[in-house]
Parts: structure tokens; C-alpha cells; sequence
């Protein structure tokens, strides 16, 4: 009985918490745009003793949650760093779950209510070509289903890496330059930024990454030149609402002078 009693009180403390943090967040200015590197899914399952895959199946879990945090913030943009290039890289068995993932994932995203109902548009971030046909076109579906939308904008970065990214930019400048469509003098940051994934997109407000690691792992190197960092201990599926509000009331007390 005292150990029920003492787990209500330790609830009924942390929401009053959260609401008091949430009225003091939403006070402040909301980053427009939030990019996570979601980290510590096999660190978590390890820890309390799940096996691997379950540790991926509530980092999934999670994501859903953060979406709706963003989304009840005013968070426009968010974009996530779900699996790298060099993830391919891993064993085998997790990968091919991964993709199994995804491809549920993605089918559950093109047709979530909460999708359609808040005009979230969904987009992937990355080489795609490197990944199973059913993940590809798992991918199409939710592209082509929320196409439209511009409320709110759900990016996944996935076969993704930074390095390639822009080397994939380059060389598309490149063309054009040789075809003499673009003269080198024209050349300058908007240029390359258009040539990006993130083209659409301004770049990052806030990156925050899970698990307690402190860096960027090839995501998004040249959109992040002035995003504010920020890093946490806590695993991915074990991140809070007052852990991502922790992350914006620490981005709101700094203060970005983009080198001026």
C-alpha cells in the first residue's frame, strides 16, 4: 500500500511539473524548426533487460509521442535522424527488423488521422535507392498521401548522411556549371543550400540529441552552422515531455547572434 501511495504522489508531482514547465516553455520563443539524433534505443533495452528489438519498437513509440509534443508547441518542422548509411553496416538480423519497422512505420503514417487531420506533410531524407523495395515504396505512399500538406512538415532522415549529402550537391553543381546553366562566381551558400535534402527547410533552430553521446554522427553538418546544441543523458524511448521542455527552455535562454 505504501509503495502505491508513494508511486501517486511521485505522479501527481511530476504532472503539476509538467504543466508548470509547459505554461513556462510556451511563454518563451518556440524554435520553428527541431531536429533530433534519436539515440539509445540498445542501450535502453539492455538496461531494463528487453531484447534488442524492443528497445527499436518503443524508440518508434517514442517518435509518435515527440510528434505530438511538437505539434502541441507550434513546432512547425521536425526532423528526425532515424538510421545513417552507416548503419546498413549493423548485424544483419537488427537491420533487417529495422527495415521491417519502417516499412510498418510508414503504411501507419499514411493513414494516422492525426496525419491528415493536422495537414503534417511527411518527407524522407536520404538515399533511399540503398534500402529494401518495400521500404521504398512504403515511403511513397506516405510522401504521396500528404504531398499537400503544409501545417506541419515531419522530416525522417534515413540511409542518410551529411558527408554524401552535400557531395551529392556538389557534383549536381558542378553539372550545372560545366553545362553552363550556373556561372562559379553565382556560387554562394544559397546555391549549395538549394541543392540540399533540407532545401524546402530552414535550417535547424535546435539539435538535441539523446543518450548522453555529444555529436552531430554526419547529420545535417551544413544546415547545423548555427543551430543551438543541445544534449542529454536520458535514452531515446525513455525520453520525457519535460526532457524535450528542459531542451527548449535551455534553447530560449540563449542567445543566437549567428556571428554578429
Amino acid at each position: 500500500m505504501s509503495n502505491e501511495i508513494t508511486r501517486v504522489i511521485a505522479n501527481t508531482a511530476y504532472q503539476t511539473y509538467e504543466k508548470r514547465l509547459f505554461k513556462e516553455v510556451m511563454e518563451g520563443a518556440i524554435p520553428e524548426h527541431v531536429a533530433i539524433i534519436m539515440d539509445g534505443n540498445r542501450r535502453f533495452a539492455q538496461e531494463i533487460g528487453l531484447a534488442v528489438h524492443e528497445g527499436h519498437v518503443k524508440g518508434k513509440d517514442k517518435l509518435e509521442e515527440v510528434m505530438e509534443w511538437c505539434r502541441e508547441m507550434g513546432i512547425k518542422v521536425l526532423t528526425v535522424y532515424a538510421f545513417s548509411t552507416e548503419n546498413l553496416n549493423r548485424d544483419e538480423n537488427e537491420v533487417h527488423y529495422l527495415m521491417s519497422l519502417f516499412e510498418e512505420s510508414f503504411l501507419k503514417l499514411a493513414d494516422d488521422q492525426r496525419i491528415h487531420r493536422n495537414r503534417i506533410k511527411v518527407t524522407v531524407l536520404g538515399q533511399r535507392e540503398l534500402l529494401p523495395e518495400n521500404v521504398i515504396k512504403a515511403i511513397e505512399v506516405a510522401e504521396e498521401r500528404t504531398k499537400d500538406y503544409d501545417s506541419y512538415y515531419y522530416n525522417i532522415a534515413l540511409a542518410y548522411g551529411s558527408r554524401q549529402e552535400m557531395i551529392s550537391a556538389i557534383k549536381r553543381i558542378a553539372s550545372k556549371v560545366k553545362d553552363g546553366e550556373l556561372a562559379v562566381d553565382d556560387i554562394d551558400e544559397r546555391t549549395v543550400s538549394s541543392y540540399l535534402y533540407t532545401a524546402d527547410f530552414k535550417d535547424p533552430d535546435l539539435v538535441l540529441r539523446t543518450s548522453g553521446e555529444e555529436r552531430v554522427s554526419n547529420f545535417l553538418l551544413w544546415q547545423l552552422a548555427y543551430s543551438e546544441l543541445y544534449f542529454t543523458d536520458v535514452f531515446w524511448p525513455g525520453f520525457r515531455k519535460v526532457d524535450f521542455m528542459r531542451a527548449i527552455r535551455t534553447y530560449q535562454a540563449r542567445q543566437r547572434r549567428f556571428g554578429k
